[in-house]
């Protein structure tokens, strides 16, 4: 199946399902573009200490290429990064990918009926169809600390770790005690002279359970499929009855809580260190952290929980708001990532000039996280309000890619120019999404990542992923404008190299 020039920006997870489906489907018309010199997004970026996945190892990945020789119940960042290395090899998509091309921005031609991509470089490139598959977790956030710009010790994100530092010996502060410092805090924390983790808020935290898969567990799950998909549902199964706690069912949040509340007894004596660790909003309300080593780790006499709020930063120190200076020789910002200004720094213009952030200026919005009204052949994918508290994002991924599909393939076999997204059926579907997060445990919890600063949740999805997946069966072409085209012939492969490109005119900088 030929005839479409499709342009997908990202070589995470979400952009090598979709290439993968798309050679599938017989349509190989389409260039990946990747701004690094490798693929893997989020994990080729994140490569500290411990870092791993919180999702078990056999549900993240995809289902149609199921790895059964994971090493460990939980995988590590790095096995995770040559699982998809290993997907772009087998099912030929490296040939696709444009490495070192960062896309600043593109603008939808209506005249011509095609979107034209400008690089950071000032290439111009045209592409029929655009799919961002940046996702949400790629932008670290690097905190507005006074002083920060003055410390003179090392000072990265976590995001970006700094292997050439070597932290021996060194009196380290940590900024933050989310999900990627539970993981590498106790990496760090036997080699450290002094580490002092700075908490804004607690955590809800249970128990990982990780351990290495045995030789004859690998084995049997190779050699038998019916067994290892059954495996993969049964881990599905059991993160989806989380969902419940979600909506705020008092049963299932209560027996959550329990949980969470004797692994926190468990592992800390301290009554006030407990009291500390113990957060003040309904669990599942901020993101559930697993973790067997975190807890254990602040029992160290060189490990101190720091909840006094940072006041500022000096020439080697970190000074709390209570007039106390905690000397640093280093601190590692685990501050998260900018969540919710989703397609950033890209600057992206559909219908008229209408930038995408206009319409977004109140928060984002998209049609099942999808499709956005004004922005022709434009699909997002791990988009707003698509994001999974209890559950892997892979399945959403997948989702996600059938209805793209879908809509590839309704354009050229209806021999199509466009088609675009009908604002009431936006405004609907986003007035549904929103009522029903009204009623999560994330609206009665107070700041998070996946809220805006004016609240609205821009980030999660508000049902379970069974629904999710049966809205997605399916492209529903009938909630689209369409447009016909002019019959133009394509080539029918489109490796790296090969969508239409030239220099970008004068104006591309301020019309993208």
């Amino acid at each position: 199946m030929v005839g479409r020039r499709i342009a997908i920006i990202g070589s995470g997870f979400s952009g090598l399902c979709l290439g993968i489906r798309l050679k599938q489907a017989g349509i190989d018309s389409f260039t990946i573009f990747e701004k690094s010199d490798r693929l893997g997004g989020t994990w080729r970026d994140n490569t500290y200490p411990g870092a791993a996945c919180d999702v078990p190892s056999f549900l993240y990945c995809f289902s149609f290429e199921q790895k059964t020789d994971w090493s460990r119940k939980w995988s590590p960042q790095a096995e995770i990064r040559d699982y998809m290395e290993h997907c772009a090899r087998k099912y030929d998509l490296v040939r696709h990918i444009r490495f070192g091309t960062e896309i600043a921005g593109a603008r939808f031609d209506a005249e011509a009926g095609v979107w034209r991509l400008r690089t950071t470089g000032g290439e111009e490139i045209v592409a029929d169809v655009l799919v961002s598959a940046v996702g949400q977790l790629n932008r670290p956030s690097i905190p507005d600390i006074p002083g920060l710009d003055r410390f003179r010790g090392a000072c990265f994100h976590s995001a970006r770790w700094d292997h050439a530092h070597d932290l021996a010996g060194k009196r380290v502060g940590v900024i933050g005690n989310a999900a990627s410092a539970i993981q590498f805090i106790p990496q760090i924390a036997p080699k450290v002279r002094h580490l002092s983790i700075f908490q804004r808020s607690a955590n809800w935290m249970l128990p990982r359970g990780d351990r290495a898969y045995t030789e004859r567990e690998r084995r049997w799950l190779t050699r038998f499929p019916l067994l290892a998909r059954l495996h993969r549902w049964s881990i599905w199964l059991r993160l989806e009855l989380r969902f419940p706690m979600i909506r705020g069912n008092r049963f299932f949040a209560w027996m959550a809580r329990r949980a969470a509340e004797q692994n926190l007894r468990d592992h800390v004596a301290d009554p006030r260190l407990r009291a500390a660790l113990t957060p003040d909003y309904p669990i599942g309300g901020k993101r559930v952290l697993i973790s067997d080593d975190y807890y254990p780790t602040l029992a160290r006499d060189q490990v101190e929980v720091v909840t006094d709020r940072i006041a500022r930063l000096t020439e080697d120190a970190v000074v709390t708001r209570d007039g106390r200076a905690h000397p640093v020789d280093a601190v590692i910002l685990a501050t998260g990532f900018e969540t919710t200004a989703f397609l950033a720094p890209m600057r992206i213009a559909g219908l008229d000039g209408r930038l995408l952030d206009a319409e977004w200026a109140d928060g984002a919005r998209a049609y099942r996280g999808i499709a956005v009204p004004g922005f022709p052949n434009l699909f997002l994918m791990y988009g707003p309000n698509t994001n999974l508290g209890h559950n892997s994002i892979i399945f959403m991924i997948e989702c996600q890619t059938r209805y793209i599909v879908g809509a590839i393939r309704t354009l050229i076999e209806r021999d199509l120019a466009s088609l675009e997204l009908r604002r009431s059926v936006m405004e609907a579907a986003d007035a549904r999404t929103q009522a029903e997060l009204a009623s999560t445990v994330w609206a009665a919890t107070g700041k998070s990542w996946y809220k805006t600063e004016k609240g609205r949740i821009t980030n999660n999805w508000s049902g379970s992923t069974v629904r999710y997946w049966w809205i997605t069966r399916r492209f529903d072409r009938e909630h689209y404008r369409a447009r016909a085209r002019e019959r133009v012939a394509y080539p029918a492969t489109a490796p790296a190299d090969a969508l239409e490109a030239g220099p970008a005119p004068e104006a591309a900088g301020s019309a993208a």
